[in-house]
């Protein structure tokens, strides 16, 4: 697999960043909070399991991160801050399947998918947590937007058309089957999602034109 389709990027306990002793020990917390919410869920994980973990102290965990839910939020927030290397194949479908692909890994790689799977379930059991995984995907979208930006440049897809939206169109059918309906995932899946796409996003449907529409601007079938 290419380094641009890692699939350790998207969720991983961060490196300690230039900032001294708070940086390394945010990304001690951040390590113990991924580590603890794998091995027992969000019922199981405890600002006292973090701290024992970590080597903070406790005090410290509830004076910054306020408990558990915050703990699950910042573990979301240092994972967007990752860097995620993009593929630039050339060719926007071969960009969107392997994007597709880096998700398939993520959640059905049974080393691999433990954490993620924990993290997001937990980070739907709280406000605070729900609303640190709104800004985790917002976040992935406009980072893998250039994928999209990069076509546009090339000529491939229409000037104007959001590649944050692109991007949304396919990797939502696989976030659907894993943590709405629970079907089982397949590549397959993930190919088509890609594909999909990329036919929509070259026929301008996700153009500014039409994302930034008011509802009531489509067709009206006439009264009887």
């Amino acid at each position: 697999m290419s380094e641009a389709a890692h699939p350790d990027r998207q969720f991983r306990t961060p490196s300690p960043r230039p900032g001294g002793r708070s940086a390394r020990v945010r990304a001690d917390v951040v390590a113990a909070t991924l580590a603890e919410v794998t091995e027992k869920g969000y019922d199981g994980l405890t600002a006292e399991a973090v701290a024992t973990r970590s080597g903070v102290h406790k005090a410290t965990i509830y004076r910054r991160w306020g408990g558990v839910d915050g703990l699950v939020a910042d573990a979301l927030t240092a994972s967007a801050d990752q860097p995620w290397p993009l593929p630039d194949t050339g060719d926007l479908q071969e960009d969107l399947r392997r994007i597709t692909e880096e998700v398939f890994t993520v959640f059905t790689d049974p080393e691999q998918s433990p954490t993620p799977t924990a993290l997001i379930a937990a980070a739907q059991r709280s406000d605070t947590g729900a609303a640190a995984l709104r800004q985790f995907f917002a976040a992935r979208h406009r980072q893998a937007a250039v994928v999209a930006e990069r076509a546009v440049a090339r000529g491939e897809l229409p000037t104007g058309t959001d590649g944050a939206e692109v991007i949304r169109a396919a990797t939502a059918p696989l976030y659907y089957r894993l943590f709405v309906t629970g079907e089982p995932l397949e590549a397959g899946t993930a190919e088509r999602a890609a594909d999909a796409a990329a036919l929509a996003a070259r026929a301008g449907l996700f153009t500014s034109a039409r994302t930034d529409r008011e509802p009531d601007s489509a067709p009206k079938a006439p009264t009887p």
